[in-house]
């Protein structure tokens, strides 16, 4: 056994500064989640007056009642809607995350319809995709829940039109790959996103609510002159009786998401067991895990006291301690699941770099998944690094990264800064689950040494000139470009921008995750029936 010791002191003063300032950074994201359960719950009277179930009470009524559930990117679109930090409403208009219905682990979609009437709002497209792709490469059947207006034609951009057809192909693909699509369409599947009903597997629909047609009554009437009402053209009666479009005509919402259910409990698919193998919990408190990390991403951080906090019985078997010390490598376990970790205490040196390709390799070797905790302002820069190989080492581990045959977790802890984003597993390197925590920076550069950079080009070119440079403007020039970094730097610009799968407490790590890995290892072992059900549409 390789028990780290525990060096933390909880009654220092720069402990209590670090927890304090990430308490306030978690109060911060938990009231921006609130605000939009908050602008979607104002709903509620309209939406029960026509007997009509709330977003999050059908998400809530089709998931296992008490099982886990990771809701993901809860602050996509954060200030893209409107850019009022006091008024913008994140999440994207879906509400998105990764559940157990009828003993299924699987992922679950709806549409946020208390909002815009379900519309989607900006990174909406972003979110929905990057919720498919982890479907797909997690093997997961897919459940979701339709009510949407459609685009929003006052915000129309092409790009969205033609990237949003995505959407239509992922499920194609889930089908294809023997990944059950499971939709309720609670209300409108219109235009286009009638397909998102079209290209399910097996379709519930609701009497009276659902609505399903490629051009509703206006642009009917605008492009071929015929009059009807929506529910002639796409009612749930009559997709389930002339059409033949829905499978199941369902009463109300709990009607329907009961069917949903019953979907679901009917497949032949491998239901993953609760029970977990015994362990023992981690040494020290995961509440202590909010003070370790400094809200100044220049001081140093010993990463191996967060290791501590998570893994089991805090017992760690560090590889080549002594070789590129500022880079940790090593084995453990999380809940009995094997897991490999790299992280850091400061930048990326050759040495480093080495280490952790090798341990890469290693943990591939083995089957090992690799989970990333970032804390790095990059590789080492410099004349002796170079002359050491630096980029030869770190484009080594760049490649073992993107080459590696096992599942990569990513938690962005502190600071990841420039290629070693890269190296460590950053969101472009398509690791199986990205999160953050809620003090995370993530940038080519530190904004200042941006800003030093841009001064030094620009007074080198007013020399080769000849001609001086004014110190006022040079200063402004600098001020406006730490001003551009600071301000997309951290979680709340990133997160919005779904460059993560969700900013997480950090008291929260160890339980999330054991979940991501259980959903790795369980997709990682599925071979999909696809003889066991239908894919095709009569």
């Amino acid at each position: 056994m390789s028990i780290l010791e525990n060096t933390i002191s909880p009654g220092s003063a720069a402990y209590q500064a670090s927890r304090d300032g990430m308490l306030a950074l978690i109060d911060r994201m938990r009231a921006l989640e609130e605000r939009t359960r908050a602008a979607s719950a104002a709903a509620k009277d309209r939406f029960h007056k026509r007997g009509q179930l709330l977003p999050r009470e059908r998400v809530a009524l089709v998931l296992d009642p008490g099982a886990p559930f990771i809701e993901l990117s809860t602050l996509a679109g954060y200030m893209f809607d409107v850019p009022d930090a006091n008024k913008s409403v994140p999440g994207g208009g879906v509400i998105a995350g990764i559940g157990f219905v009828s003993g299924i682990r699987c992922m679950v979609s709806a549409s946020d319809s208390g909002i815009d009437a379900g519309a989607l709002q900006p990174y909406g497209l972003d979110k929905t995709l990057r919720v498919q792709e982890l479907a797909l490469e997690n093997k997961l059947p897919y459940v979701q829940l339709v009510e949407s207006a459609g685009a929003n034609l006052l915000r129309y951009r092409v790009e969205d039109f033609v990237r949003g057809g995505n959407i239509f192909r992922n499920l194609a693909r889930l089908s294809a790959a023997g990944l059950p699509v499971v939709t309720v369409t609670h209300g409108s599947s219109t235009a286009g996103g009638a397909y998102q009903t079209g290209l399910s597997d097996y379709i519930v629909m609701v009497r009276g609510r659902t609505r399903a047609f490629l051009a509703g009554p206006p642009l009917l009437k605008a492009a071929t002159g015929e009059i009807a009402t929506e529910e002639e053209l796409g009612g749930a009666e009559m997709h389930t009786q002339v059409s033949g479009l829905g499978d199941y005509l369902a009463e109300d919402d709990r009607d329907a998401l009961r069917i949903a259910r019953e979907i679901m409990g009917a497949l032949a698919w491998e239901r993953p067991g609760r029970a977990t193998p015994e362990f023992k919990p981690p040494r020290y408190d995961q509440d202590e895990l909010l003070g370790i990390m400094p809200m100044d991403h220049k001081r140093p951080v010993d990463m191996k006291q967060v290791i501590a906090r998570i893994i089991d019985d805090s017992d760690f078997t560090e590889m080549a301690p002594n070789y590129g010390p500022a880079t940790v490598c090593g084995h453990a376990r999380i809940e009995g699941q094997a897991i490999g970790i790299i992280t850091n205490n400061g930048p990326l040196d050759p040495a480093g770099a080495n280490k952790a390709t090798h341990f890469i390799q290693a943990c591939c070797q083995t089957r090992t998944p690799l989970l990333y905790l970032n804390n790095t302002t990059g590789y080492m820069v410099g004349k002796a690094y170079e002359e050491a190989g630096m980029i030869k080492h770190g484009s080594k581990m760049i490649q073992a990264v993107t080459s590696a045959t096992v599942p990569q977790i990513t938690i962005y802890c502190g600071a990841s800064f420039g290629a070693g984003n890269y190296g460590m597993c950053g969101r472009g390197f398509h690791p199986r689950f990205c999160f953050s925590w809620p003090n995370a920076k993530t940038a080519v550069m530190g904004g200042e040494q941006a800003a030093e950079t841009m001064a030094i080009v620009t007074e080198a070119a007013a020399a080769r000139r000849g001609k001086p440079i004014e110190k006022d403007k040079l200063d402004a020039m600098k001020a406006q470009i730490v001003g551009v970094f600071d301000g997309q730097m951290d979680v709340f610009s990133t997160s919005a921008r779904v460059l993560d799968d969700g900013v997480i407490d950090p008291r929260d790590t160890r339980a999330v995750l054991s979940e991501v890995l259980a959903v790795c290892r369980e997709g990682d072992a599925r071979i999909p029936q696809r003889m066991q059900f239908s894919v095709a549409r009569p």
